[in-house]
């Protein structure tokens, strides 16, 4: 097995109060992400962060309102678990972290057959991108610790359809 370990949107609109989307559970999970981004770097995985980054005028706004535009305070990921250098920050504009980037081939290049993908939306952004991963021939494991939603519900929901649907592992 050959690992990347993947931080999806854990930046400061989605985490922090003040942003512009801040998810309920986001902050609580940054421990878990943390704990489980040190034991990736000493295993030697591959680090990835999928950044949501729009311009000023996307259209996923008449949606979500103003978020992680390019640029901005709210589009950076949390300094708890900033990358570091040799790590990869891939922008992303879609809910899949493999919609129009360069996540497969960075993927591909290094030999990688296993994601672990934590952070937000577990319902949307994680469960798109696992999906994507899936459907590329990729292991998927979830951390059920590591991911975050609006509430309870969705988390049980996404959590069921990332194992059921998409045969993602949860631990």
């Amino acid at each position: 097995m050959k690992a990347a370990f993947v931080v999806v949107d854990m930046l400061n609109d989605f985490v922090r109060p003040e942003g512009a989307l801040p998810v309920p559970g986001a902050e609580a999970i940054v421990p878990a992400i943390a704990r489980r981004l040190e034991e990736a770097r000493a295993a030697g995985d591959t680090i990835i962060y999928l950044a949501d980054t729009h311009d000023e005028d996307d259209r996923e706004f008449a949606v979500w309102g103003r978020h992680a535009v390019a640029g901005t305070w709210g589009n950076e990921v949390i300094a708890e678990l900033a990358p570091r250098p040799g790590d990869i920050l891939i922008p992303k504009k879609r809910f899949s972290g493999f919609f129009e980037t360069d996540l497969d081939r960075v993927l591909s290049e290094r030999g990688i057959d296993t994601l672990v993908i934590t952070g937000v939306l577990t319902n949307i952004c994680v469960l798109y991108t696992a999906t994507d991963a899936y459907q590329r021939g990729y292991r998927v494991i979830v951390p059920a610790d590591s991911v975050a939603t609006i509430d309870d519900e969705m988390q049980r929901f996404a959590l069921r359809q990332l194992k059921e649907v998409v045969g993602a592992e949860i631990i």
